[in-house]
């Protein structure tokens, strides 16, 4: 089922309620720069299996409205706390990709997990996706600086570079043009928004504020949220469990699509 829901007076927020009389759901929220479908070869695995899939398109991406404004993490796990209430969830499992999983981590901590029993973060961007002083982790502030720039005045060729870094095994160009196709869909102004928080704020009080069962995954080979940010969310988040994959870039979920699918029902069961 599909719904829209209104989360401001001129703003509604896009949701795919996939298999909603199944088992044990789980709310995708997509990473940047592209949009819920990015989940697709996880919702087939799902969905066989029984359980109930509802991806969520952000504010500015995929089949959402697409203000000018509202692009701060509270905003946005704002956006998701309306979807959680609109749609009745109890007890689902939040996973976020990326920025999704930067989301989902204030979400939990802001909302006090309203809603929640289970966290799932991958290639999640935190607790800062920018190296800063005393924290030399993240990727350099010149890089999203670039990226923005590049979203300026050719965004088209700023997904393909993007695109290029995204996965670690190679994938056809049919593939590779799906996923640059998705990031097109996104508004240019809600792309660069989405790219200035990533300078702008930090989730580093928010590990701590996590106390349900959180499950996180991440590529040794991930270019885009290098994996010494998993580890320390890890360390950050009590009691949550790291896993690792060998052969991942930052597109985990397609790179090693078994190894993903299993830990995550492993982890919802």
């Amino acid at each position: 089922m599909e719904y829209w829901v209104r989360v401001e007076p001129n703003v509604r927020i896009y949701v795919n309620d996939i298999n909603p009389k199944g088992k044990n759901p789980i709310l995708f929220i997509h990473g940047w720069p592209a949009n819920h479908r990015m989940f697709e070869y996880q919702y087939n695995f799902l969905i066989a299996m029984g359980y109930r899939c509802i991806g969520m398109d952000t504010r500015g991406f995929g089949r959402s409205d697409k203000p000018t404004y509202g692009y701060s993490y509270d905003r946005l796990a704002n956006d998701v706390r309306a979807v959680v209430e609109a749609l009745n969830l109890k007890g689902i499992t939040l996973a976020g990709h990326s920025t999704g999983g930067a989301i989902a981590i204030r979400y939990t901590a802001r909302h006090r997990a309203y809603g929640l029993s289970r966290l799932a973060l991958f290639a999640s961007a935190a607790p800062s996706l920018v190296q800063r002083p005393g924290f030399p982790y993240g990727i350099p502030v010149e890089t999203v600086e670039g990226i923005i720039r590049s979203a300026y005045i050719d965004r088209p060729q700023m997904l393909h570079d993007f695109g290029e870094m995204f996965f670690y095994k190679k994938v056809t160009p049919s593939f590779a043009n799906w996923f640059f196709l998705m990031g097109l869909e996104a508004a240019s102004w809600s792309t660069i928004a989405v790219a200035k928080i990533w300078i702008a704020e930090t989730l580093f009080e928010d590990l701590p504020r996590i106390h349900i069962p959180t499950l996180i995954l991440h590529g040794i080979h991930d270019q885009i949220v290098p994996y010494p940010l998993g580890q320390i969310q890890h360390e950050g988040i009590v009691g949550s469990e790291f896993v690792t994959f060998e052969n991942s870039g930052h597109g985990l979920f397609y790179d090693e699509m078994d190894k993903f699918n299993d830990e995550l029902v492993r982890f919802i069961r």
